[in-house]
């Protein structure tokens, strides 16, 4: 198909496992189909969060499709915490422990020394990170024409704007939207860190922004617009991957309620920051393009709209839930400052379990996420070969490379 397509792959710590589940289906379905593996089946890539490093690893990797995503397979396959934060008593103490004295003492740290900037040191992540995406590889690949374009998303404490970075072949005006901007900029594992900020977890991080040097968090705050970036950076059908449900069952409440702890409330705003937007944004799109088609298309042309093919995969299990099946692969330093939190195993209905799915990055967990991706992906296969214009799909799905 001649439309440019885009990728999109949303934020929420381990939860980004499901998207290198999703993405390894595709690629065995794009191998099936028979398609050109030498062509690089997203030519502009757009993440944040955690999803940020994804995309970062597949445009750096845009002349190999298929070995990028083996590479990802191998990474959220065997992931272990200790990649990503420090989990040593010594490293906990620094951090979680004086995270909680602030909490509980905090008119007596005075001194800005005393303070902890996060809730976890993600020092790990900076190594993995240096180790693992080739940004030296970026400018040739524009150059070449495997990728188009790859943007970055963060949030900016100084300003309260969304910014996103971004590198591309051609020249691209920088858009500037209400809370929205845009930077051309050379992405460095700096801008990863800052987009994978997970506000109150992870430190945020300083980049020179638009409006000069400032310290960056996650790119999933604020962001009222989650597909806008890929749409100005050329994308005519988008590819959605998401880390929560769209659509989350009514439960009932059948017990008396219990006040909220940290644990919970950290989850509930968590979920907030990485899954409503994503899906107010779709709706929108969705319904703009059903506006759209009424139009004429001779008076279509009078206007700056155009239509965008969207296809959303989304998880169709609750994440939380299959968080707390695995909270024992997590080491008893981590257990120990979520049980501080609040999180028990007896939370009701998985309360408190929110926040354990962002931060259990343990293999059986990572594992079992991109088995679900994988799951959902074939069974979307009929909208996703239609997606691509490939042929129509084979009955039986592959093993994904790396998963037990």
């Amino acid at each position: 198909m001649a439309n440019t397509c885009g990728l999109i792959l949303s934020g929420g710590g381990a939860r980004a496992a499901y998207q290198v589940g999703v993405l390894a289906a595709i690629a065995d379905m794009r191998r099936s189909a028979q398609q050109d593996l030498g062509s690089n089946p997203f030519p502009i890539i757009s993440g944040t969060s955690a999803g940020a490093i994804n995309a970062a690893v597949l445009a750096c990797g845009a002349d190999d499709f298929d070995a990028a995503m083996a590479e990802l397979v191998e990474v959220w396959a065997n992931f272990h915490v200790e990649q990503v934060y420090d989990t040593g008593v010594l490293g906990m103490m620094r951090s979680g422990a004086r995270w909680m004295s602030l909490l509980s003492l905090g008119w007596l740290l005075r001194q800005k020394s005393m303070r902890p900037k996060s809730l976890l040191n993600n020092a790990p992540l900076r190594d993995l990170l240096t180790r693992r995406v080739r940004f030296d590889r970026l400018p040739g690949l524009l150059r070449d024409g495997h990728l188009q374009a790859l943007a970055i998303t963060a949030s900016s404490y100084a300003t309260g704007e969304h910014v996103t970075f971004y590198e591309s072949a051609a020249p691209i005006t920088p858009w500037v939207r209400n809370q929205r901007l845009a930077q051309n900029n050379t992405i460095t594992v700096p801008h990863l860190l800052a987009s994978a900020a997970i506000p109150f977890v992870f430190a945020a991080e300083r980049l020179q922004g638009p409006q000069g040097p400032a310290f960056f968090g996650d790119g999933s705050m604020r962001q009222t617009a989650p597909t806008s970036a890929t749409i100005h950076l050329g994308a005519e059908r988008i590819l959605v991957v998401g880390v929560g449900r769209m659509q989350e069952p009514h439960q009932m409440v059948t017990t008396e309620p219990q006040y909220p702890n940290l644990a919970q409330i950290a989850g509930h705003a968590l979920s907030s920051i990485f899954l409503d937007s994503l899906s107010v944004d779709v709706e929108r799109l969705q319904r703009i393009n059903r506006t759209l088609a009424l139009i004429p298309p001779d008076k279509r042309t009078d206007t700056q709209l155009r239509p965008i093919e969207l296809l959303l995969i989304s998880p169709s299990k609750r994440l939380d839930v299959m968080a707390a099946e695995h909270v024992q692969a997590l080491p008893a330093t981590v257990q120990s400052l979520l049980r501080t939190l609040g999180r028990t195993e007896s939370s009701a209905q998985g309360q408190g379990d929110a926040l354990l799915s962002y931060l259990l990055f343990e293999a059986p967990y990572t594992r079992a996420l991109m088995d679900l991706g994988r799951a959902d992906a074939w069974v979307q296969s009929a909208e996703i070969h239609r997606f691509f214009g490939w042929d129509a799909p084979q009955s039986a799905a592959p093993k994904i490379a790396g998963s037990p």
